[in-house]
């Protein structure tokens, strides 16, 4: 027999030099490409109500949200006093709701519009008034799916 065995042949080791490489390119590439949406509050930040029975939302991209609240003191001189309703980022009337959900509807597949919900973020001190207006315009334009923000706080919720 010979001294010399034969030689094991394994795999060469994965070069990853470049790993760090691809890595910031496309955390680079996410950075730039994604846009957080935030809408910039002309009302009072909402103080919202507590509850009892908590439901989570499932598909955040399917929400449209409605504030209502009393306008800003520096801003009550042009908006007056009184619930006010804000769509995006300019205070509304009940009228203009129509037309906000059916352009967020726009943005969106027709297969997706039947899981679209409309949330309302709506003061502790705000007027039934209010509320009962805006939910009868949703119910004419057939936006059925309702959400009513709520405080997380202290209350233990149940979550379904």
């Amino acid at each position: 027999m010979s001294k010399f065995g034969k030689k094991k042949k394994g795999l060469p080791a994965v070069n990853t030099a470049a790993l760090p490489d691809i890595v910031f390119m496309l955390l680079f590439f996410f950075m730039v490409t994604t846009t957080m949406r935030e809408t910039d509050l002309l009302i009072k930040p909402p103080q919202l109500p507590n509850a009892t029975e908590v439901k989570k939302l499932e598909h955040k991209s399917l929400v449209s949200t409605i504030y209502v609240g009393k306008a800003k003191p520096e801003d009550q001189a042009k908006y007056g006093s009184g619930d006010k309703i804000q769509l995006n980022d300019k205070i509304s009337t009940v009228n203009d709701i129509a037309n906000f959900i059916y352009s967020e509807q726009e943005k969106h597949n027709p297969e997706e519009i039947p899981y679209m919900t409309t949330s309302i973020k709506s003061d502790v001190a705000c007027g039934v008034g209010t509320i009962h207006d805006i939910r009868i315009e949703l119910r004419d334009i057939n936006a059925l799916k309702i959400s009513y923000s709520t405080r997380k706080g202290d209350l233990k919720a149940n979550i379904k």
